[in-house]
């Protein structure tokens, strides 16, 4: 049986702090929920319907997200990738997203997807403050060498509890979370013109080497790669302003 994601759009109508959304094979919008109009500021589905990410989230978070589409028409599967989106107050904030690939007699039909706003999971309330604190610390701090003291400083919590607490949040450990913001700021900079021995760097991974090793494990492509990328979907937008 074939659920159309309509009904599952109406369905996440009712959950203010999950984003739901279809694409089409060309990363366009097809279905989207209330939540996510909200917080872009818009009043109809028909704004959003028929546009890809980076035609209407801002340069800087839209360009992780069309890539996540592109892995996702590929056939993979994301789960549970923290990222930053944009909150009820219109303002950034950590979310987990999860995409799938839309399947139909063997091919990729679209994708479908949810982003769940971190500290919204139920349960959770009295850990979340302190993990919150924590988390605030990684993306300020993300370019030293944290130390677990630190994270427990903050939380006062027992190394156990944290390990447990940021796993039940994050469905990641406080290192892989630390690695994860490091890789989201590299994301952002390998737009400028920084070397990538230079951005590895200023994301806190002691050599090149360790940069890039991790920006692979967690992109699917080098920092030199994904660089490459941006440059060739650069051209192919001029070119296709210029027809």
């Amino acid at each position: 049986m074939r659920i159309d994601p309509a009904e599952i759009e109406a369905l996440f109508d009712a959950i203010p702090s999950v984003l739901f959304f279809a694409k089409d094979t060309q990363g366009r919008y097809t279905h989207v929920n209330m939540t996510m109009m909200q917080r872009l500021g818009m009043k109809s589905r028909s704004e959003v319907i028929g546009k890809r990410a980076d035609e209407v989230y801002p340069a800087g978070m839209s360009e992780a997200y069309v890539e996540q589409d592109a892995r996702v028409l590929g056939g993979e599967v994301i789960e549970n990738v923290m990222e930053l989106q944009l909150l009820a107050n219109r303002q950034p904030g950590w979310c987990l997203t999860c995409k799938r690939p839309i399947i139909e007699h063997g091919k990729v039909v679209g994708l479908i997807g949810i982003s769940r706003d971190l500290g919204q999971r139920g349960g959770l309330e009295s850990q979340y403050e302190p993990l919150r604190l924590a988390l605030e610390y990684l993306s300020t701090h993300y370019a030293e060498n944290v130390r677990m003291q630190t994270l427990l400083d903050i939380t006062g919590f027992s190394l156990s509890k944290l390990e447990r607490s940021f796993r039940k949040v994050f469905q990641m450990t406080p290192q892989q979370v630390l690695t994860r913001l490091r890789i989201q700021i590299a994301l952002h900079l390998l737009h400028g013109k920084d070397s990538v021995a230079s951005i590895g760097q200023a994301c806190g991974f002691s050599d090149q080497s360790a940069f890039t090793r991790k920006f692979k494990a967690e992109v699917g492509m080098a920092p030199r790669q994904y660089r490459a990328l941006i440059a060739e979907r650069a051209q192919a937008a001029e070119a296709d302003a210029g027809d």
